[in-house]
């Protein structure tokens, strides 16, 4: 019988066979979901989808893009942003 922290969704099945030909569970950790944009709901590219504890070990190139609201909205919302804030400035 798993312990308790085995019971809950927090990790995964992984059936796994042995040198031996027994089949066991192994658990893994879940991999969250893939980030998406705050405004159209798109995925967004360039950010890994990968468990917390990988993405911590990366350097900060790989985890996000370069430019403005990296990780946080796509490349399309990303340019209306801008324009909008541009055409505020024009006004004033």
């Amino acid at each position: 019988m798993p312990s308790g922290r085995l019971k809950s969704n927090r990790f995964r099945k992984v059936f796994v066979r042995t040198p031996g030909g027994k089949v066991t569970i192994h658990y893994r950790q879940r991999k969250p979901s893939k980030a998406r944009c705050a405004i159209y709901g798109t995925v967004l590219s360039g950010v890994p989808h990968d468990t917390h504890r990988k993405v911590k070990n990366m350097a900060k190139s790989k985890k996000i893009p370069s430019r403005p609201f990296a990780g946080v909205l796509s490349s399309p919302a990303m340019r209306d942003v801008m324009k909008l804030r541009a055409r505020e400035m024009q006004e004033q």
